[in-house]
This record gives C-alpha cells, structure tokens and sequence, in this order.
C-alpha cells in the first residue's frame, strides 16, 4: 500500500481548504466527522456513489482537512480539528454550523 500524502500543518494552505470544503459531499464528509472520533468510511451516509467517494476523500486529505488511515480493506476518517483551528481559528464552527443560504 502506497504512503499517503498528509500535509503537515505548515502546509495547509486556505485556498485548498475551502475548495476542498466547496463541495457538497465534502462538507457531508466534515460535518460527520465532527466528533472528533474516527470513523469507518463506510458509516458516513453522504448519498454519493461509492466510486466517487475516493476521489472526495483524496481531496481532503490532501487539502489537510481529514487524516486517513488503511486497516486491512477498510479505511479510517480522522478530522484535524486541531490542525484547522491552529492554522484558520473559528473556520470550523462555521462549517459546523451548516447554513447553505445566506439570510
């Protein structure tokens, strides 16, 4: 199995962390993840196919928002909560905190 890139909180950059998060699934992706407990990819209900999923999770790691580990066949979603608050403070309670329209 390949080593995955995971960027080091240096290398988090906001550009790539807000089109990481400018998706829809993503964001559905974040939001489950909000706990902050890890969590099998395959518990996160995000109505997409199974076959695009990769490609959103490949997105977000490498933009430095989630952490993904292999276990066998399965895989593992972590957020960086403390990396993202470190680098762009209050980001993420305003991902939490849901609003798509503006009021």
């Amino acid at each position: 199995m390949p080593t995955l890139l995971h960027p080091t909180r240096e290398q988090i950059k906001l550009e790539d962390v807000l089109a990481a998060l400018g998706h829809p699934v993503r964001m559905k992706i974040v939001r489950a993840l909000a706990s902050g407990e890890e969590t099998y990819c395959g518990a996160i209900e995000t109505g997409a196919p199974k076959s695009t999923l990769t490609h959103h999770w490949r997105v977000l790691r490498e933009s430095g928002i989630i952490r993904l580990r292999h276990e066998g066949r399965r895989n593992y979603l972590t957020l960086r909560a403390d990396a993202l608050e470190a680098c762009f403070p209050g980001l993420l309670t305003v991902v939490f905190q849901g609003r798509t329209e503006p009021s």
